[in-house]
């Protein structure tokens, strides 16, 4: 999707992708109504995604106590969910961008339908967390076709802001809306009713986009290409690579926290993981530019790169928030589960607003959007950070941190979203959703990994658990970490990219393109294909 400028006026055209490209009139023509529908239904597995992990926190005291759990057992309750969720998030991107993001897309909301389902009927630890592992691939499949069906419904660059903002703001109204739907079926039902309502929505969902979203929508030029074509365009070793090596990678920071990190059982996988990720991009840059998961010339469109590690801040500080403040109000303060429940719907009511702020990013720079909400989320550590350890500290306190921290990260997660789909081709669309949603993952394991540790390690020495400054010291973390990323887009952002056309498959006259040995095979390729045009037969 390109913006062409005509006497200040600005108007969205396709443009043509490389290879087998679709002309102006296959694009496909919806009303406004088929769209709303559509994003409805996307927007909806992003809910589901993120319901089911966040409507566990209330169900994990009483899981425990069911199930006889161990604290390490408990903990893998999520992050068997989160491990496979962020591993399998780059091959889900690559078969969403060479097969069809519709099948890619019904099939993950059907699988965490049907293994919900059976998750509600599971009594015992480990089932539970092999059945949790699953749901984290089948919620994988969701988010990447999603994007990629999303960014084909919504072609023009506005309405397209809008949409990827409020299918992000999904995401964080689900995980506020959790905490309190799970406390209630915690409360008057039984645990096993968190599970079986995401079966009950996800199932209807998956069979009604079976009809409503149309072959012309997921259409793209993979789609065209033969089947061992598109076989060899998955770049399956690179992508099990990776996939083997991110799977390590948060085992080792999820069991930090809990075996020790100086433990053989988190080194040895971290150091594996680390030397596998090297190999991974090693990989990359020596096969074709075409069949590559993630070419090295990602990195170099305009700010993807800094984009990126903004993008690992705003999943950490969500998390972080709800692990630290359920824990002490059900705890330390005796706060009912669903009192701690409505006590947290600040935080998702500002990302709620904050969700439908996406046209902003087409009059104002994405630079300076991101900024703003960096600052607003380091205003509201420094107040969860002076004061929280009482009761009495909720309202002048813990509050507007609540509301102004959540605005501000979902200002920071909503634009900096949009503004990495507008620095990568349109053909990327399934890879890019996956490396975004990736960094949001990693960000929120390495973050509750490194949080939990420096609780830990300061309440030692500071009085215990019921004390408060273990907490306060993981609020400066964060704060420290905000002041970096805030430092690091205000110097590193590129202003003269915004608001572009954006970028072609390979296109190399681009202004921050950067080429690798396989870029410029694939360039002079195209260079001969040009040169021998006029010699071919009408």
């Amino acid at each position: 999707m390109t913006v062409a400028r005509d006497g200040g006026k600005i108007s969205g055209k396709l443009t043509m992708p490389p290879l087998q490209p679709l002309s102006p009139a296959e694009t496909p023509v919806l009303s406004l109504t088929r769209k709303l529908v559509l994003l409805f239904m996307f927007c909806l597995a992003q809910f589901l995604d993120a319901f089911s992990n966040s409507a566990l926190f209330s169900a994990i005291p009483v899981l425990e106590v069911s199930m006889g759990m161990t604290e390490s057992q408990s903990t893998w309750i999520m992050s068997a969910f989160q491990l496979t969720f962020a591993s399998f998030l780059l091959i889900s991107g690559r078969i969403s961008d060479v097969y069809n993001p519709k099948t890619g897309f019904i099939g993950g909301v059907f699988g965490l339908g049907v293994i919900s389902l059976c998750a509600g009927f599971v009594d015992d630890t480990i089932p539970l967390i092999v059945l949790r592992a699953l749901t984290g691939i089948a919620s994988s499949m969701t988010i990447p076709s999603a994007l990629a069906l999303l960014v084909r419904v919504f072609p023009e660059p506005l309405e397209q802001a809008r949409a990827i903002g409020t299918f992000g703001g999904c995401s964080c109204v689900a995980t506020s809306l959790g905490l309190m739907i799970g406390a209630m079926f915690v409360q008057w039902a039984s645990y096993h009713w968190v599970f079986w309502f995401i079966a009950i929505v996800a199932v209807p969902t998956a069979l009604a986009c079976a009809f409503i979203i149309s072959p012309e929508i997921a259409r793209t030029k993979d789609n065209l290409e033969p089947a061992a074509t598109k076989w060899k365009s998955l770049d399956l070793l690179g992508v099990t690579i990776l996939t083997v090596a991110l799977i390590l990678f948060i085992f080792a920071v999820t069991s930090g926290s809990t075996d020790g990190w100086a433990s053989a059982a988190v080194l040895v996988p971290l150091i594996i993981s680390i030397m596998m990720m090297i190999g991974f991009f090693c990989w990359e840059t020596l096969i074709h530019v075409d069949t590559a998961a993630i070419p090295p010339r990602t990195w170099f469109y305009p700010n993807f790169s800094i984009l990126f590690a903004v993008a690992l801040l705003p999943y950490c500080w969500w998390f972080t928030v709800f692990m630290i403040f359920t824990i002490l109000w059900q705890n330390v303060f005796g706060w009912s589960a669903i009192s701690s429940a409505v006590h947290m719907l600040p935080l998702g009511a500002a990302a709620f607003v904050m969700s439908f702020t996406g046209s902003l990013s087409r009059i104002f720079s994405p630079k300076w959007i991101i900024l703003t909400g960096l600052f607003f989320g380091m205003v509201a550590n420094v107040l969860m950070a002076l004061g929280g350890g009482k009761p009495e500290y909720y309202w002048p306190y813990i509050f507007p941190a609540l509301s102004i921290g959540s605005a501000g990260f979902m200002l920071t997660y909503t634009h900096t979203n949009i503004a990495i789909f507008q620095a990568a081709p349109s053909s990327m669309a399934g890879t890019v959703g996956a490396i975004f949603n990736g960094a949001l993952q990693f960000g929120s394991a390495i973050g509750l990994a490194v949080a939990s540790s420096i609780e830990t390690s300061v309440e030692a020495n500071h009085g215990g658990s019921h004390e408060y400054q273990g907490r306060a010291a993981v609020f400066w973390f964060l704060l420290t970490v905000a002041f970096i990323l805030f430092i690091s887009v205000s110097v590193f952002y590129d202003r003269s990219t915004d608001h572009a056309p954006q970028p072609e498959h390979g296109d190399s006259g681009h202004p921050t393109r950067r080429s690798t040995d396989s870029d410029e095979k694939l360039n002079d390729a195209n260079l001969i294909e040009k040169a021998d045009l006029p010699n071919l037969p009408v």
